[in-house]
């Protein structure tokens, strides 16, 4: 039997038992070990996602790790008992943008697991053959699951052409600010700094890393002067004091997700700096391959992002932890 959360409509969910599903054609079922929670999944859950990216009702869950069981026709017979992540966008991989390998600007329309496609809050989880990232065979399962948000930093850290001895910043110290200071401590930065409110959500990022860290007062000071500056908080103000902070002809890579009225960018300072401004949303192949490579190389390690861990039946108690306010909290993970 299989078990998987099912949110029927905003804030209505129950735990549904049934036989586990068939993959078909060109896809596979994997058992799932871990899957990670994080605020778009609440939105799913409190209803406030834009409805063009959610469908009801769905089983959520976007970030997840696990074992392939089951092969559909067409799928290779040797991934059965593969360890594996899988790309949650299901691109579709023949409009210019996927062509060119930009796969998560895939013009085809969002379809993507655990919003529109049945996710990984349940024993199993059927995806394209496709999109799968195989790991090694002793891969730690528990924090391959944050190889999602570790996707998406390394889209943001690629788009930023960090090198070695430059100055850089990273806002924000979630899950997503500290897999960044992970990656980019990697490059061999001169200087490293995390810029974050909260002292305890920063405790880790020295292990990482990080050479100092500031509170966003204490940034002030620091206006124009970071080569690089990885913004991953998403709050309404760190778009625009990110651009501050870049020297002139610096860049800025923006990655946290932005609610309508965050302040906006000053056009006159962005202009007069010449400062190169990108923004990510999802990952593309190309960052999951990179992800992937440096979790198996030991370059990355999420594992100590997380705080907790629930079964199935305590995904309600689970959500409402996340974005919860408490800076105790790290990623927090359903243990099917």
């Amino acid at each position: 039997m299989s078990r998987a959360v099912v949110v029927d409509e905003p804030g209505v969910h129950r735990l549904v038992e049934g036989e586990p599903p068939v993959p078909g054609p060109g896809e596979v079922l994997v058992r799932v070990a871990a899957a990670g929670i994080c605020l778009s999944d609440r939105e799913v859950y409190h209803g406030r996602r834009d409805p063009g990216y959610v469908r009801y009702p769905v089983t959520p869950g976007h970030e997840w790790a696990g074992t392939v069981e089951v092969v559909g026709q067409g799928v290779d017979p040797a991934l059965v008992g593969r360890r594996t992540v899988a790309e949650g966008f299901r691109t579709c991989g023949v409009c210019e943008r996927c062509r060119a390998g930009d796969t998560s600007l895939c013009t085809g329309g969002y379809d993507e697991t655990g919003f529109t496609r049945p996710g990984a809050f349940a024993d199993h989880v059927t995806v394209p053959a496709r999109l799968l990232h195989p790991l090694a065979a002793d891969a730690d399962l528990r924090a391959a699951a944050l190889l999602e948000p570790a996707a998406v930093v390394a889209g943001a850290v690629r788009a930023g052409r960090p090198e070695p001895g430059e100055r850089i910043a990273v806002v924000g110290a979630g899950t997503l600010g500290l897999l960044a200071v992970q990656f980019l401590a990697a490059y061999a930065p001169g200087e490293l700094t995390v810029i974050e409110p909260r002292a305890q959500r920063a405790a880790l990022a020295p292990a990482f890393g990080a050479h100092e860290i500031l509170t966003p007062a204490e940034a002030e000071g620091r206006q124009g002067t970071y080569d690089l500056v990885v913004e991953t908080a998403g709050a309404p103000t760190t778009a625009a004091s990110s651009c501050l902070l870049a020297r002139r002809g610096g860049r800025v890579v923006l990655t946290g997700m932005f609610t309508t009225g965050a302040t906006g960018i000053d056009p006159v300072h962005l202009s007069l700096s010449q400062l190169t401004v990108r923004s990510v949303f999802g990952a593309p192949s190309a960052a999951w391959s990179f992800a992937v490579r440096a979790f198996t190389a030991g370059l990355l390690d999420p594992g100590p992002l997380i705080s907790h861990e629930f079964p199935l039946e305590r995904y309600a108690e689970a959500v409402a932890l996340v974005g919860g306010g408490d800076p105790g909290t790290g990623k927090v993970l359903l243990r099917p």
